[in-house]
């Protein structure tokens, strides 16, 4: 072979690898195979779809089953995940067995012969299941120890247990009854124990629950002392309180819960107990669809964000109260926009599996509960599929909700929660959504150490700019950055709130290591983004940052715009697909526009606008700050920019004058 011609032979071979890598990469993103666009004009997605998604979702866990032996155990991602030492491993593994389940299950109701990688899957999880009950198997599961505390352990098996609810027959009867009976000695042994002051208590109720219509002595008064505590967690308008957290999980996993143990065991067994989680659970349809954006796209906000698709199993679950007043196509519409938001981003898989983060893996969002097979938490979406195939939630057509019927251009709404004091913003102009919620935890406390982070501790979280990490340089995302007596940049995260007037969000906050530092906070949300009004009550001079969200680096480089306007220095950066503009009005020295690296979720390039001021008395400075967005291509207007014709200061109180003829009156509290 000459040597053209050998050269031609390795690019050949070299554009032929190429080729199969691109279309292996392609393939790893989930496929929308014949989209029906009459049923489902949005998304193209229907049950069927979502059977498709649970199987790509199953597929890709068991390409680490090769014979009925395997555990579901997958490559651990770098970073703080767990397992950190091999006493973990059979907790890792009964992770990836149980959580898996909540994609098998459905599936298997309605097909019990279902293989997967030429394994019988119902087989496999019957055989599974067994080796947790076999003490000459490395995955055994010991029983609670006397005076063992609530773990990980009792986590899974409260997960197995709603599984082998909602499908007994495929699950639990075919099993020998030395295997029954060895699985309840050794699950109750957890369920009729200690918990955590939180969802956990479900865990418990699971099992408690199901061993009790299967016929086992179970403790019944721990079983209903469980059931009241946790109705005691609702705080209205849907939202249930985490001990201490609101966030995604508070809502989304009680009120799941209470929905399968009231569908499959409470209304039989404790109806009063599952009347009072049905009214709570209606509660929810005038709020929680709001925090999902136009396309049906979830916020990045809080702890366990991993579990992602998790987030809008309430929706599909309603289907069981067949409500008239429930408009079941915009909540299929969100449902499915999230399914499509993380299975056809082309950083969700990794090694056929999930990663831990957002998209791709995002270690500042990881908590060191999780292991590698903890993402399929997330599956319990496919808790959906128990829903008829009649039922309107999958035969009503799809639509966009009030994003269609009843917001309109160049407004902004707020819906308001009440007792929890969570603020959920909507935002036509970009479709974008928004949130304000708890965050009061010192890091010096924070034992978890995801409470007092980015997961909380932001100003807000928006649908359309997924949180930055800070950086040791000071650099900030939606959030105070203050230099403390240590010389480092620290965030504010010790936020009380205030009230919720005239549409105007009112926090206080104090800097963790300095109590001396402390601020009133005012949030306005505006059709094009938010007007900050915030009071320094400092009784000393501080260095301190401001930052907008965060844009990520996509195809091309960000772009910077500086210009004036009415005598007000306008900063632009542009990622061609929105764009962001930081405005301030009153306090400010400088801005700057900071590059990162390795601080985004979306890239690992990413900028963002910083606001700086070195305050140099004791006095109260008073920070007005604009901070605007637009999608990329849209022109900005002068009134877009400065949408205020005067600002004043009277005894405190500022006094905002909008153009359009709007007035805002900020009136800080004393205390």
């Amino acid at each position: 072979m000459n040597k053209f011609n050998a050269f031609l032979f390795l690019s050949i071979i070299c554009c032929s690898n190429l080729f199969s890598q691109q279309k292996a990469a392609k393939d790893a993103v989930f496929q929308i195979k014949n989209p029906d666009f009459n049923t489902s004009p949005y998304t193209g997605i229907t049950k069927q779809h979502w059977r498709d998604a649970a199987m790509y979702l199953l597929e890709g866990a068991f390409s680490y089953v090769h014979s009925i032996d395997d555990p579901m155990k997958f490559p651990k991602q770098e970073g703080k995940s767990y397992p950190v030492n091999e006493s973990q491993v059979p907790t890792e593994k009964l992770e990836g067995l149980c959580r898996t389940l909540f994609i098998a299950s459905p599936l298997l109701k309605e097909n019990p012969n279902l293989v997967i990688n030429n394994i019988k899957v119902v087989n496999y999880y019957r055989y599974q299941i067994a080796k947790l009950i076999d003490p000459k198997s490395p995955s055994y599961i010991e029983p609670r120890a006397k005076n063992g505390g609530p773990s990980q352990k009792l986590v899974e098996f409260g997960a197995l247990a709603l599984s082998m609810m909602t499908n007994p027959d495929i699950l639990w009867k075919p099993l020998p009854q030395t295997q029954k009976d060895d699985l309840a000695k050794i699950m109750l042994s957890y369920g009729d124990g200690p918990t955590v002051d939180s969802n956990w208590k479900f865990f418990n109720i699971f099992v408690l629950s199901f061993f009790k219509e299967q016929g086992y002595s179970v403790n019944e008064k721990l079983l209903v002392e469980y059931l009241e505590k946790s109705l005691k967690h609702y705080r209205g308008n849907g939202w249930y309180n985490d001990a201490p957290a609101f966030d995604y999980y508070s809502m989304w996993a009680f009120q799941m819960y209470g929905t399968i143990w009231s569908e499959f065991f409470g209304k039989k067994h404790y109806p009063d107990y599952a009347a009072k989680f049905a009214s709570n659970f209606k509660d929810l349809k005038d709020n929680y669809p709001y925090l999902f954006s136009k396309d049906g796209e979830m916020i990045m906000w809080g702890r366990s964000i991993s579990y992602r698709t998790g987030a809008v199993v309430p929706f599909p679950l309603m289907g069981f109260y067949n409500d008239p007043n429930t408009n079941y196509g915009w909540m299929r519409r969100i449902s499915s926009g999230v399914i499509k938001q993380f299975l056809t981003h082309p950083d969700f898989m990794k090694d056929n599996v999930p990663t831990l983060g957002f998209y791709g893996a995002f270690e500042p969002a990881v908590q060191n509960y999780s292991c590698r097979g903890s993402v399929f938490w997330m599956g319990k979406i496919f808790l959906g599929l128990l829903v008829p195939d009649n039922n309107p939630f999958w035969t009503n057509k799809e639509n966009n909700g009030d994003w269609e019927a009843k917001f309109k251009k160049d407004e902004v709404y707020n819906k308001y929660q009440g007792e929890s004091q969570i603020l959920i913003t909507d935002y036509p102009n970009i479709g974008a959504s928004e949130v304000r919620a708890w965050c009061h935890e010192k890091v010096s406390s924070d034992w978890q150490k995801f409470r007092s982070t980015e997961n909380y501790n932001r100003l807000s979280y928006n649908s359309a700019f997924p949180w930055q990490a800070d950086g040791e340089n000071g650099e900030v995302a939606m959030n105070y950055v203050i230099k403390n007596k240590n010389n480092l940049w620290e965030a504010f995260r010790l936020y009380t709130f205030k009230k919720f007037e005239n549409d105007i969000y009112y926090r206080n906050v104090v800097l963790e290591t300095d109590e001396n530092i402390k601020f009133n906070l005012a949030d306005i949300p505006l059709p094009n983004g938010i007007l900050r009004v915030d009071k320094n009550n400092s009784d000393k001079p501080i260095s301190m940052r401001l930052g907008h969200y965060a844009l990520p680096k996509l195809e091309k480089e960000i772009i910077t715009t500086k210009k004036k306007v009415e005598g007000h220095e306008v900063t632009i950066i542009d990622n061609g697909k929105y764009q962001l503009a930081m405005i301030p009005l009153l306090g400010w020295d400088k801005t700057e526009i900071i590059s990162a690296k390795g601080l985004h979720p979306e890239s690992n390039e990413s900028s963002v606008i910083n606001l700086i001021a070195n305050s140099e008395s004791n006095k109260s400075v008073v920070y007005v700050t604009l901070m605007l967005w637009k999608k990329s291509g849209q022109k900005w207007q002068k009134n877009d920019l400065i949408p205020i014709k005067s600002l004043k200061q009277d005894n405190g109180t500022v006094i905002i004058q909008f153009k359009n003829g709007t007035k805002k009156i900020v009136e800080f509290s004393t205390n």
